[in-house]
Parts: structure tokens; sequence; C-alpha cells
């Protein structure tokens, strides 16, 4: 299998020739990648807490679908070990559409028999990414008031998944039963 490339060869928002169509031959990328994040909703989906806390992009950028997934996985595991199953909602915001590809040069001895250069360098897809905007939350968890530090720990961990700079916004939740 190949090696993954680094995420910063794929940072930058681009457009996306990405059109998805069910008749094939409308499609500009013929083959769909499969999607590594296995779950976006997570804890007590059906209840609303007070709090919310937003991990929001400060800048532009493509997150990659194995980045995403690994920070899910690491914030769920804080939420769900210090609050338990039902004590928080975790809700990924953004869904990897973009599809990501590579037109691979070989190089070596013979590479110039097997190589078309740049002649048509769409490119084969290689795997996917979310396209998020500044200002943009990509991570929304709601807790109670007392299990807000947890879940700055939580999103905390989740940042150092991501190659962009992120911050922590804690809002009370309008959508919350006030009893």
């Amino acid at each position: 299998m190949a090696k993954l490339r680094k995420g910063v060869s794929y940072r930058r928002v681009e457009r996306p020739y990405t059109r998805k169509s069910k008749y094939r031959a409308k499609n500009y990328v013929r083959a769909n990648p499969h999607n590594l994040v296995v779950k976006y909703d997570m804890g007590d989906t059906k209840r609303e807490f007070p709090v919310r806390i937003l991990l929001v992009s400060r800048e532009s950028i493509q997150l990659r679908h194995n980045a995403l997934e690994a920070a899910r996985k690491t914030c769920n595991r804080a939420l769900e070990s210090k609050l338990g199953k039902s004590g928080y909602r975790f809700k990924l915001r953004v869904f990897p559409h973009h599809v990501l590809r590579e037109n691979p040069l070989a190089s070596g001895a013979g590479a110039d028999r097997m190589s078309t250069g740049m002649a048509f360098s769409f490119g084969k897809p290689i795997g996917i990414a979310a396209q998020v905007r500044q200002g943009h939350p990509i991570i929304e968890i709601g807790v109670e008031k007392k299990d807000v530090p947890t879940a700055r720990i939580a999103a905390q961990r989740a940042n150092f998944k991501f190659p962009c700079t992120t911050r922590i916004v804690v809002e009370q939740n309008p959508h919350a039963d006030r009893a």
C-alpha cells in the first residue's frame, strides 16, 4: 500500500471538482474513497444541554477524514470516561465531501516509459476532506454547567489532531429547556 502523503499537501482550500452523480458518465471523479469517520453524533443525542462548547476554526482549511476521525475518537473517549454515556452530547459539525486526488509521477529507472507526465493530470482519488471556512465550528459538545472544564479539555485534545489553529467558545444553548 502506498504511503499516506502529509496533510500539508492538501491543506489549502481549493475549488472542488468532485461532482458525484448517480449517472456514472456525469461524475468528474469516477471512484469515491470510503469515509473513515464512523459516527457524527455521540453521547445522549436526544437531550439538549444548557451549555455548548464549540471548537471553531480560525482559518479556512481542508481537514482530511482521518484527522476528523482521530479527533472524534480522542474527544469522545475523554468525555465518555469522565461523564459517562449520557452526560454529554457530541456532534461533528463538518462532513468530508471533497475528493482529494493525486497524480503520481514515477521516478527511477524506466519511469519515462510508463509516466504520462502532466498530459492528463486530473489524478486518482486518494482520500476525502472537509472544507472548513474561517469561523465555522468543527466540533460541538453539549454538557451541564458543572462539566464545562471536562468538555474544554476534551475539545483541546481534539484540537491537537487538526493542522490548523482553533479557538474554544463556551456559550449558553438557546435550545435547552429552561427548568
